[in-house]
């Protein structure tokens, strides 16, 4: 039986070397699922299974392999799959709600806005919001922090072991890309850890000190050398 407040699961899902999560509070049995694709069932279950009980959802962006759709041939259950079963809040940035209605066919009343600085609280742990432009406009990281340890990045598509996320996609911005990593993440201690938003390297999770070191992204010494590097 662990002793930490923290409730923290990651968990492979689908045919594109997606990570899911699920984090919240032991001692308050609530938790938030992080990027709801491919296996919504499996992972309300696992919560269950696991005492919690999923009191919202955590969305990244809203592409397809995190959010459920339609993309090179597949239809991948998500967002649309977890509220038939389950309703609750789909926390988003404000700049990314547009696209999650449009791609999820979630209404305005499902969705809670949220913007770069808020936080919200499951017990004691609290989960701020990063807003982390560059994959898409609206993309963000969840900082999950519990008292005495050191915290989690989940990052989504923004940044992966050893490299980052697309920037030659439609809504893409190489630009905000170099800021969100070279200014908003790689400011976090080095004792964060970092867990991505796909499987694409060795190893699940590292941390940003390590990262900082040697992930070629974040090593860049100015914009002009980044968008160089991204070829833009």
């Amino acid at each position: 039986m662990s002793t930490s407040e923290l409730y923290f699961e990651q968990i492979a899902v689908g045919q594109m070397a997606n990570f899911a999560y699920l984090i919240g509070s032991r001692s308050a049995r609530e938790a938030l699922l992080v990027d709801p694709a491919w296996s919504v069932d499996a992972l309300l279950d696992q919560a269950e299974a696991d005492g919690m009980k999923v009191v919202g959802a955590l969305v990244t962006h809203y592409h397809q392999d995190h959010v459920g759709g339609s993309i090179f041939g597949m239809n991948i259950e998500g967002v649309d799959r977890l509220l038939a079963r389950q309703p609750m809040p789909l926390y988003v940035n404000e700049h990314e709600a547009e696209g999650t209605k449009r791609i999820t066919g979630a209404s305005e009343s499902d969705l809670a806005r949220k913007r770069g600085g808020d936080a919200i609280e499951l017990g004691g742990i609290r989960v701020r919001f990063l807003h982390t432009p560059g994959h898409t406009p609206g993309s963000q990281c969840f900082l999950v922090e519990e008292p005495g340890q050191p915290g989690r990045l989940r990052s989504g598509d923004t940044l992966f072991l050893g490299s980052c996320g697309r920037v030659d996609l439609p809504g893409s911005d190489p630009e905000a890309m170099y800021h969100s990593l070279n200014g908003t993440l790689k400011r976090l201690p080095d004792d964060t850890l970092l867990y991505p938003g796909h499987h694409y390297s060795a190893e699940p999770f590292d941390t940003m000190g390590h990262e900082k070191r040697t992930n070629p992204f974040l090593r860049v010494a100015s914009l002009d050398q980044f968008l160089m590097f991204m070829g833009a």
